[in-house]
């Protein structure tokens, strides 16, 4: 088995011939899975499955597997005045997803990309790290939900007798929330936030002293929805704080080994505070070369049609493609935006998204002054 993923290697090296993207077209057209893609405003989803795309259960949208690597296709409208559709491709990379997954995941996107005539907007995810665009997609469901486990694990659906404990950390506000398993015990807990412990046919709720009212509303939603997928023969209960509850403190440890609310962190993502910076990617000398192009304050004046660039605003990376760019420069652009990342001593969860020119969303547009 493939072992745990360098996020560095998140994109695969493409060959950027005519030929590499004749054969990425015929495979999208032969994905039995991406049948009839994009042709209406929702959501798809697909987990990569043994080296293959297998779509993702209306049922569970919304949560993902630490140990898998998924694509995300959101189709939408600008307006119901506009009838052209709109593209946006996520594929989200779990923290324990094999090298394998990703290459498959990053691969996939580009074919659904080309199936889709190339239009839509890509971005790279990593757990922990997304974009408030992909969080967001998730607030019909009340959040992202991210559970241990993944399909090279040999995760299946565990009726609710054979489950094993487990610890739901919910965090986050009534614009974004995310559920995530955490370990368990009490030192994973904080009094900030809400956490829920699943112990089969018995659930407990709880709150921490600071717990906020949305964290709590959906801590209810997560419970209601174990008990439904039980039949309803689960039971629950809600502890306060550091008040008594036998299977609680039993399972997870003592109460007072919890953290703080401080300790739990903001609820609000902090940005850091960083300048700007656009580097340009061009072969116009014979190979691909990447340079400065401005930082500070960006004007749209510093993009150049002919070629690609890269927009560093700190919290994320733009992979801007000029509509005159070479197809080297197209086919290489999110490669060297990962290496930018590794070359210079950046997380390698920064999220990045590539954008067509003419087609960016309104969010790049903000990043300049002019």
């Amino acid at each position: 088995m493939a072992g745990q993923a360098d996020f560095a290697d998140s994109n695969i090296a493409l060959l950027g011939s005519d030929l590499e993207k004749e054969v990425r077209l015929e495979a999208a057209k032969t994905v039995e899975a991406y049948k009839g893609s994009g042709q209406k405003v929702g959501l798809e989803i697909w987990r990569i499955e043994k080296f293959k795309v297998v779509k993702w259960p209306e049922n569970k949208y919304g949560t993902f597997f630490s140990g898998d690597s998924f694509i995300v296709l959101k189709t939408y409208k600008e307006s119901e005045e506009k009838p052209k559709l709109l593209y946006d491709i996520h594929f989200w990379l779990g923290s324990e997803t094999t090298q394998d997954e990703m290459g498959v995941a990053a691969y996939m996107t580009v074919v659904l990309d080309d199936l889709l005539g190339t239009l839509p907007v890509q971005y790279r995810e990593v757990q922990d790290y997304e974009t408030d665009k992909f969080l967001n997609l998730w607030g019909k469901k009340g959040g992202i939900k991210i559970l241990e486990g993944g399909i090279e694990s040999g995760f299946n659906h565990i009726a609710p007798k054979d489950y094993k404990p487990r610890l739901m950390h919910v965090k986050g506000t009534k614009n974004s929330m995310r559920v995530r398993e955490v370990p368990l015990s009490s030192k994973s807990m904080n009094h900030g936030d809400v956490f829920i412990l699943d112990n089969g046919l018995d659930i407990v709720e709880w709150h921490g002293d600071n717990a906020g009212v949305f964290e709590k509303r959906r801590g209810r939603e997560i419970v209601n929805s174990l008990k439904e997928e039980r039949n309803y023969k689960a039971k629950s209960t809600i502890c306060d704080g550091t008040d008594d509850h036998e299977t609680l403190w039993d399972i997870v440890g003592p109460a007072s080994e919890i953290g703080t609310a401080e300790s739990g962190g903001d609820d609000q993502k902090a940005a850091p505070e960083q300048p700007n910076a656009l580097f340009r990617l061009s072969d116009a000398g014979g190979s691909l070369e990447i340079t400065e192009a401005g930082s500070g304050a960006l004007k749209k004046s510093m993009l150049d049609s002919a070629d690609v660039f890269i927009v560093d605003v700190g919290v994320l990376l733009y992979c801007w493609v000029g509509s005159g760019a070479s197809k080297n420069e197209r086919r290489k652009g999110m490669k060297y935006a990962t290496d930018f990342l590794a070359q210079n001593g950046r997380p390698m969860h920064t999220p990045i998204v590539k954008v067509i020119e003419g087609a960016e969303p309104a969010d790049f547009h903000h990043v300049f002054v002019g």
